[in-house]
């Protein structure tokens, strides 16, 4: 082992407004851009607690969104749920925006964060 992982790191826009949209997410305490993972004036950290990893948000002026299922996407968040109904509901009043069409699906379902990065709602 090289080493481990600490901190994911997210492009966008605005880094406060994405990690408050992760926060009503998955929880946690968002700090300003946090010296052990510096990523930039107007960034911000979203700190999960104890097992969860750290997420900081990079503000970055000409961000582009990745388009789900392109050739060049690179990665997805999955996030944990109980009960797809519900967090549907919830996380659309959050600004997620739907990604295909999940309906059918009974494990999981596809968004978009405000600032254009996929996540996944997935029943264990």
């Amino acid at each position: 082992m090289i080493g481990r992982l600490r901190c994911l790191v997210l492009d966008c826009r605005d880094g406060w407004e994405l990690a408050e949209f992760y926060q009503r997410l998955i929880g946690g305490e968002v700090r300003s851009s946090d010296a052990r993972w510096a990523v930039g004036e107007g960034s911000a950290v979203l700190h999960g607690g104890e097992g969860a990893p750290v997420l900081a948000f990079q503000s970055v002026a000409d961000h582009r969104p990745p388009v789900w299922g392109a050739p060049e996407q690179q990665f997805h968040l999955d996030v944990h749920v109980e009960d797809l109904a519900p967090a549907h509901e919830a996380v659309l009043a959050l600004g997620a925006v739907p990604l295909g069409d999940g309906e059918g699906d009974p494990v999981c379902r596809v968004y978009a964060d405000p600032a254009g990065h996929p996540f996944r709602l997935v029943r264990p």
